[in-house]
């Protein structure tokens, strides 16, 4: 009785904590991911005041939270709008992955961490956080802009390589051997086409099977068939992430809104909890040995990601301001970066991975705003300056004065 209560009272103080967190980062306007992280290292190995009882009940949390990130990511889309965004913009899915995972692979074998951290390093580099550049895409009012569907197109086509991406994390950390690991990515694989396929041509049956005017009773369908599938892929060694996003992807029109809108406040609160749980298992004193490394992993990624963001708007014929605005918007890295950090932690693949992604995410999660807001001006400021000094007028040659003949 006496462990219960000490369990109750922990994690309704981190549900409390959160939620205060929450609104103090709603009233200045910035994501609250950061002070999730925070708490986590606040409460957690070498912190001020770890916990005990909790940490078991916190985990199973963090697991739920990563499912529930999955499913409402599948929900965005359906499965055409998926293969449509594929065939007209794989080009800027490969600048992307090429210009991003590149720099966190290199990091990694450059620090001597291996193969396997290098390919974990490369994804939490690479992949951008669609909740964060959403929140700052609405708040400075360019949900309009002409530059948006590119800057949605490059988050849609890193939503959709994750679920090859994953399995494979999966596999590399599990440390099974090629052929297991092959089988797994052949079964992902074969898995995602399936339902894409079954979703593009019965979508409309699934979605009228799992549909019901009672929200109570379709949230618990949603619900527990995600869970269930995510509980089947992850038996499969496949990724529990993976089959949750795809079973958000089955779903389609009122039933994905309706879904969309019952789970929205669970999700807030799992993923909340599952940030904490990584910030837990990361402790405060490793972050400094490996600040610096983050500090320049974020601003070399920083800067691939603002030439990604430019090149995919100039190929779609965006003006040049827009390819900036383009370019800055796609520099805030999150959820997914954590979510795949966190798979390497939990294996122990890498001591020091999880406090660089730590450290990683919290800089380009408070820089992504910044960025977003002031690299259009700060590039339209500079390219005036130097059209300026181009065309500035030479300035006359003195004329030289001559000795006079005798002096």
């Amino acid at each position: 009785m006496h462990s219960s209560a000490v369990l109750l009272i922990e994690f309704g103080s981190i549900i409390l904590g959160l939620g205060l967190l929450g609104r103090f980062a709603a009233r200045f306007r910035f994501s609250p991911i950061p002070l999730y992280l925070l708490a986590g290292l606040a409460f957690g190995e070498g912190g001020l005041l770890p916990l005990g009882a909790s940490e078991e009940f916190v985990a199973i949390g963090a697991e739920i939270g990563v499912i529930l990130l999955l499913l409402m990511l599948g929900l965005e889309y359906t499965a055409s709008d998926l293969v449509s965004h594929l065939k007209a913009h794989h080009p800027s899915g490969l600048v992307d992955c090429a210009l991003n995972a590149l720099p966190g692979a290199a990091a990694a074998l450059l620090l001597g961490w291996g193969p396997v951290a290098a390919v974990v390093l490369a994804g939490v580099t690479w992949i951008s956080s669609s909740g964060v550049i959403a929140k700052v895409l609405g708040d400075l009012g360019r949900v309009g802009n002409r530059e948006t569907p590119v800057i949605l197109s490059v988050l849609v086509l890193e939503d959709l390589a994750m679920a090859v991406y994953l399995p494979i994390v999966t596999a590399l950390v599990a440390g099974v051997g090629l052929a297991s690991g092959s089988a797994t990515l052949a079964i992902a694989l074969g898995a995602a086409g399936l339902v894409l396929f079954v979703a593009v041509r019965y979508g409309r049956v699934i979605s009228r099977f799992v549909s019901s005017d009672d929200p109570e009773k379709l949230l618990l369908v949603v619900l527990g068939l995600t869970i269930l599938v995510a509980g089947v892929a992850q038996q499969l060694q496949v990724s529990a992430a993976v089959g949750a996003f795809l079973v958000g992807i089955a779903l389609s029109g009122e039933v994905a809104e309706g879904a969309h809108t019952l789970l929205s406040p669970l999700r807030d609160l799992f993923a909340a909890v599952f940030f904490v749980f990584f910030g837990l298992h990361t402790d405060p004193a490793s972050i400094l040995p490996v600040l610096l490394p983050a500090l320049a992993l974020a601003a070399v990624t920083a800067a691939t990601k603002i030439a990604t963001g430019y090149w995919a708007a100039r190929r779609a014929g965006i003006s040049v301001k827009g390819r900036w605005r383009a370019g800055g918007a796609l520099v805030a890295r999150g959820e997914f970066s954590i979510v795949i950090a966190g798979l390497a932690v939990t294996a122990g693949i890498e001591p020091a991975l999880g406090p660089l992604a730590t450290a990683y995410v919290l800089i380009l999660v408070v820089l992504g705003p910044l960025t977003a807001r002031y690299t259009e001006p700060l590039a339209t400021r500079f390219a005036r300056r130097r059209d300026t000094r181009r065309h500035a007028p030479e300035p006359m040659p003195e004329a030289r004065k001559e000795t006079p003949v005798g002096d």
